[in-house]
């Protein structure tokens, strides 16, 4: 199991960006390798992802949601996948964004890749392009501002 923090300050209020991050049918738009996001309920997502060549399709629920603090999600099936994007304000217009991921690599190819570090640049230039993104759009409208509780152990 390899564990990713990755973190991003962008240029927008703490609503704007948590409210960006709730569409997740965008997503495409700046992470590398997703091919298309459907949220099939408030709290089930279908992702199709193309990496290395290699097509898959999984479906992630949402286990955490607090509105501007943080989305937390795990895979249903397929790869062990797990994270948490939290919401930091750091002032009226400044945001940091902290991605942390647990995934467990299947296949040779994502095994060399995982030890290469290559899922890590993935990730810190999602984030990078997820900063030009929103600050380009600069104000979110809509956004899921529903409250999904941790389930009690």
């Amino acid at each position: 199991m390899s564990t990713i923090t990755e973190s991003v300050n962008v240029t927008v209020p703490i609503r704007t960006a948590y409210d960006q991050w709730t569409q997740f049918e965008t997503f495409p738009q700046f992470m590398d390798g997703v091919e298309e996001i459907r949220q099939l309920d408030d709290t089930t997502l279908r992702w199709r992802t193309r990496m290395a060549g290699v097509v898959r399709e999984f479906d992630a629920r949402i286990t955490e949601q607090l509105p501007d603090e943080r989305v937390a999600w795990k895979s249903l099936e397929g790869p062990t996948h797990a994270g948490v994007v939290t919401f930091h304000r750091l002032d009226e217009t400044t945001t940091r964004v902290t991605a942390q991921m647990e995934f467990d690599p299947e296949g040779l190819a994502e095994k060399a890749g995982d030890r290469l570090g290559a899922l890590g640049h993935r990730v810190k230039g999602d984030l990078q392009r997820f900063k030009s993104f929103i600050e380009a759009r600069g104000v979110q409208s809509g956004g899921w501002r529903g409250r999904v509780d941790r389930p009690a152990p």
